[in-house]
This record gives C-alpha cells, structure tokens and sequence, in this order.
C-alpha cells in the first residue's frame, strides 16, 4: 500500500527516515524507563539510610544507657574499698642481665683449679700476645 501512495522512487528515504525516527523513539523510552529506575532505587536507598541511622542511633542509645548503668554499678561496687595502692599478687618476672665483658669465656661448672691442671685456657689472649709469651727465652743472654 505505501508503494502505491508514496511511489517506488520515495520508497527507500521514507522507510530509512522512519526507521531512523523508530530507533530514536526506542532510545528516548529506554531512557526514561533508565530515569525512572534509578529514581526508585534512589528513594529506595535514601529508605534504607535512613533506616540505618534510626538503627544506629538506638544502638548508640542503648550503648549510652548500658555504660552509665555499668558506672552506676562500678561505683556501688567500689564505694566501699580503700583507696590504697595496688599491689600485684606475683612478683614480676626477671629482666635480661646482659652477660658482661667475659661473653668470651666459657663458663661451665667444670672447676678453675682443674681447668689450670689441665691447662685450659681461661682468658681471651690475641694470637700477638700468646706469641710473645710462650716465645722461648735466649740462654746466652742469662749466662
């Protein structure tokens, strides 16, 4: 019917001119139902804040009340007791002694007059200084 109203030759602009006109009327509804949506998650979010912040102000409520009974109570309590500094029941445990200048000696129960007996050594003595101890003395300068 529209080939013989519009004609053969105005066929084809008219029906691309429609279809775009189709395509721009499917936007704009897809665009409003979008608005639309949003809107109502909007109102449904700004429901569900302010159901929060009714929760959270009777929670911070009841925390309010509890504490200043717990007060109350810890006042009772405590009313009665002397004000006497507290002592704790153990004593505190042992500190770290650092082990002092002979960290180098060995420090076992084996006892100093066997140890000299059997000549271990019991002090720390550079290699220099063992040198020159046990270095043999010269007999032609003794004679």
């Amino acid at each position: 019917m529209a080939l013989v109203v519009i004609g053969p030759e105005k066929l084809p602009g008219v029906a691309r001119t429609l279809g775009s006109m189709l395509g721009k009327a499917k936007r704009y509804v897809s665009d409003v139902k979008a608005e639309v949506n949003r809107t109502m998650e909007l109102d449904e979010l700004k429901k569900m804040k302010e159901s929060m912040e009714t929760a959270a102000r009777d929670v911070e409520q009841s925390v309010q009340t509890a504490s200043a009974d717990f007060e109350k109570d810890w006042a009772d309590t405590t009313a009665g007791l002397t004000s006497e500094p507290y002592e704790p029941l153990a004593p505190p445990p042992p500190t770290y002694e650092h082990p002092g200048k002979k960290w180098r000696l060995k420090r076992g129960s084996t006892p100093n007059w066997y140890k000299a007996r059997q000549g271990v050594r019991t002090k720390a003595q550079s290699g220099a200084a063992r040198v020159a101890r046990f270095r043999p003395v010269k007999r032609s300068e003794h004679v």
